[in-house]
């Protein structure tokens, strides 16, 4: 998540909501719904172990818009720039996800999706063994593999075919393979940018660092041309946490080499975060063109076109 979404009420306007709610869908998965939060997980395993976790997870939930509201003027201050650190659990998820990117603008608000499934899948997994679980909130991901068991997840990419992106793949998650979360992040999808990236998918260790990441490396994804227009982000959102810093609101056709370029921009950012140990790969698509840390993947995004 990129900071405040463009089609969802702003986090500051977070404490009238209406009581959250929670229903079963089909497949046997959860749907848990309170404001700007939407989130469908899934358990599998032993019956009474499926049941137990989403229970867990059913009773957690209520707790953690509040507990976000109350502390908003920390959350949106810039990482490394608050007078105290937050006191939530998913506060302090949200802090020290954003904290290894405190030398580039970012606010703890860019990893609050991702932290809110490490969380929930946290209560999950606490109850007892499961096989597998995963928390998506929004598109950002929290994963749980027990020993011998995999999960597939869909990647999202390009819009060229409408406000609905088509997958450009799967990302292959193995117990092990030290993956905890998948979070996207770009211009096309439901929050700011200061890039153009159609979408950005990063895998990590946790969701919330995975969010923090794909934000960072989106924002990478960049160039300077006629076809894209940018405004001010509190023009949009009066209560964005970007201020006046210019976020993509429309990218028109551009000529491929300024594609490219803008591809390897965002690349070369999540090579060093892969150095670093803060990523373990991503998949960066605009206008129809994948690029990949395939240098550095062990499998997990092979069946990702390019």
């Amino acid at each position: 998540m990129t900071h405040h979404t463009r089609d969802s009420p702003s986090f500051l306007r977070g404490r009238g909501f209406a009581p959250p709610t929670i229903q079963e869908l089909t497949g046997g998965r959860l749907h848990l719904s309170h404001g700007p939060i939407d989130v469908v997980l899934k358990a599998f395993g032993a019956p009474d172990m499926v049941v137990r976790a989403h229970a867990a997870a059913a009773r957690r939930f209520p707790e953690i818009l509040p507990e976000l509201c109350s502390e908003l003027s920390i959350l949106r201050t810039r990482s490394g720039a608050a007078k105290s650190p937050p006191q939530s659990p998913v506060g302090r998820r949200m802090a020290e996800a954003c904290w290894p990117f405190r030398h580039e603008f970012i606010t703890p608000m860019a990893a609050v999706a991702g932290s809110v499934a490490d969380e929930l899948l946290s209560f999950m997994v606490a109850v007892g063994p499961l096989d597998r679980a995963y928390v998506n909130d929004g598109g950002d991901i929290a994963v749980f593999c027990a020993p011998g068991e995999t999960l597939e997840i869909g990647i999202a990419g390009s819009f060229e075919g409408g406000p609905i992106p088509a997958g450009s793949g799967t990302a292959l998650v193995r117990h092990g393979d030290g993956v905890g979360g998948i979070a996207t992040s770009g211009a096309r999808g439901r929050s700011f940018s200061l890039g153009i990236a159609d979408s950005v998918t990063v895998l990590a260790a946790s969701a919330a660092g995975a969010d923090a990441a794909a934000t960072m490396i989106a924002n990478a994804v960049n160039c300077e041309d006629g076809a894209i227009e940018r405004r001010a982000a509190i023009d949009l959102d009066p209560d964005s946490d970007l201020g006046r810093q210019l976020v993509t609101v429309s990218v028109g056709p551009l000529p491929i080499a300024k594609v490219r370029a803008a591809l390897e921009a965002g690349r070369v950012r999540a090579a060093g975060y892969y150095k670093r140990g803060l990523i373990l790969d991503a998949a960066l698509t605009l206008q129809g063109e994948t690029v990949t840390l395939s240098e550095h993947s062990v499998g997990w995004m092979e069946k990702v076109a390019s």
